[in-house]
This record gives structure tokens, sequence and C-alpha cells, in this order.
């Protein structure tokens, strides 16, 4: 029986993470997986090393935090990796800690797979020295990253994007407004602000402030925030009932959400693509603090951060950073 170690630190990576299970199943359902995630990759039978939500931060400075138990998930699967000697370590994004997994992997003798590569070619490109290093191969996304990994000398392969196939709403239109509780006689704006607590904490106030004065010129709209799988009412509640408006939320049904929406307001993420394949329109916006976002101008090297954005090569979608936001 083969073993496979997973490290997926974003809620992201728990999709994709999920449906790369499915898929390898199918081919093989005697292999087992471990490692670190989220409800999306245990819902698949992968057993949790470590829960990932315990590593979830926005920002450079508020990361800082977060180093004691960086260390922690580190310590434990390389004590894993040490015990078990997996046939195959597959890595998902979340670049800062899985770099540092791949470096243990690969003194192990432990191959390593990389699904999703990091945004290294936004920021810090040092880092592919190590992916040509530790990495056996690379798995792509985006066309662009194709080229960039070639030309370093990387083996990697594209393979295009599973959001493509993964996005769909799984009701019709009136049995979603039914289902979630919406009026379809009014118009209806999708306010998704992150999938990580800080992320909800920074972007909400402003979004719930835009909706209050948008119901103002145009009273007939409703409002919707459909959860990430990591948030809970119980956090975003407190946001809702401080503000005048009516705010629904709606746990998961996202793709609903976002397909019975005329306008989406939504942090940067993958929910920009993901609205732009329901070729919904949307305005990205995103926040962190400010020592952050100033060390972070001095590293970044794109000129949009919204993903769509960056596949266009020019902004044709409003994308509204820190102050202007």
């Amino acid at each position: 029986m083969k073993k496979v170690l997973l490290s997926a630190g974003e809620v992201s990576g728990d999709l994709h993470g999920a449906h790369l299970i499915e898929a390898i199943q199918r081919i093989d359902p005697q292999i087992r997986f471990f490692g670190m995630g989220g409800e999306g990759l245990k819902s698949k039978g992968m057993e949790i090393l470590f829960e990932a939500h315990r590593l979830s931060v926005v920002g450079i400075t508020e990361a800082l935090s977060k180093i004691p138990t960086v260390f922690l998930a580190l310590r434990e699967l390389r004590h894993w990796m040490e015990r078990e000697r997996p046939d195959l370590l597959i890595l998902i994004d979340f670049p800062e800690f899985n770099l540092r997994l791949a470096k243990m992997a690969h003194h192990l003798g432990v191959p390593v797979l990389y699904y999703i590569s990091p945004q290294i070619w936004a920021w810090r490109r040092g880092r592919v020295k190590s992916i040509a290093k530790y990495v056996r191969k690379m798995i792509v996304f985006l066309p662009f990253e194709d080229s960039f990994y070639r030309e370093e000398g990387v083996d990697v392969s594209w393979v295009g994007h599973p959001l493509l196939d993964i996005v769909k709403p799984t009701l019709i239109r009136e049995e979603a407004f039914q289902k979630l509780g919406l009026d379809s006689k009014r118009r209806t704006i999708g306010l998704l602000p992150g999938s990580r607590k800080e992320e909800v904490r920074r972007h909400l106030p402003i979004l719930l402030h835009t909706a209050l004065l948008l119901q103002k010129e145009i009273p007939e709209l409703q409002f919707v925030i459909p959860l990430a799988p990591a948030i809970s009412e119980e956090e975003v509640r407190p946001f809702i009932e401080t503000n005048p408006i009516e705010v629904r939320m709606v746990k998961g049904f996202v793709y609903d959400v976002m397909n019975l929406s005329e306008l989406l307001l939504l942090a940067s993420g993958t929910a920009t693509l993901e609205a732009a394949i329901l070729e919904k329109p949307m305005v990205v916006l995103y926040k962190v603090s400010f020592l952050s976002y100033w060390i972070g101008r001095g590293l970044i090297r794109v000129r949009h951060i919204g993903l769509v954005n960056l596949l266009a090569g020019q902004e044709i979608v409003k994308e509204l950073i820190q102050k202007e936001a």
C-alpha cells in the first residue's frame, strides 16, 4: 500500500487537494493520504496530521505570531516522514511553509511534487532556486507559469486550471433564491470578505459600509455573504449586528450566491477567478496592516493583485487596495 503525505495550508489548497485526491483514487483507490489540511481533504479520506487552520494568517507582519505553530507543524510532519517514509510528498501552494517541508523531504529521500505554483513570479523570485533543488516535478495552472519554470530549468507541466471543472452552481436559479432565503424580485449583491479570519476582520466592515451606501441609493438591493469553510456565523454575526441594513449569511453555496448576484464585492484571491468563470462583474479589494503593505510594496513585482487582471495583463476589473478600499 502506497502512502502519500500532502500539505495544504490554505482554503483554496484544501479545495484543490480534495479534487486531486478524488482523481488519484479513481486510478488507484488503495493509495492512502496523510497530511496537513482542512475539511475538504478530510472528506476525501485523508488522515489529518495537523489542522491547517492553525496556521491561517494574512500579511507579513501578522505571520510573526504564527512562527511557533509553524515550527510545531514542520516538526510533526518531519517526524511522520522519518517514521513512515511516504512514497511521495505533494505540496499545494503555501510556499513559506511548504518549501521548508520540501527540503526536509529531499534530505529523507522522499520525492516531492508541487501542485499549484506559489506566486514566486510576483514576489521573491529567488525562491525558484529552492524549487529547482528540492522539487522533482512542478504542476502549474497558469500558462505563463510553465514558461517561467522552464526558463529556470524546473521539470514542469501545465495542466490548465481545475476551477474550470469545479466552478458550477448546484441549484437552478429559482430554487437557489428559495434555498438561500433571498427574494428573487430584488437585485442581489454578493459580499465575499475572504477565507481567513484576519481577512474577514479587515474586509467585512468595509464591505458592509459599502452595502449601506449602495442601499441608500438603490433601496431594493439585497446583500448576501457566503461563508468560507473556515469561517463560522458566530465570527461574522457581530459585524452584521452593528450594521443597520439586513445582510443574509449562508454557509456554503458560494457558487450559487455568485451566480445569483448582479455584482460581487470580494477580497482578492481564488474568488476573483471563480467569479470570472461565472462571468460576474466584480470589484476586488484587499487590505493588510500598514507595515505588511509597506514591506510588500518593496517585494512585489507585478502591477495587479487580482488573478483576473494578472491573467489579462491589464486591469479589467477594478482593484481597491489598502487606503483605496
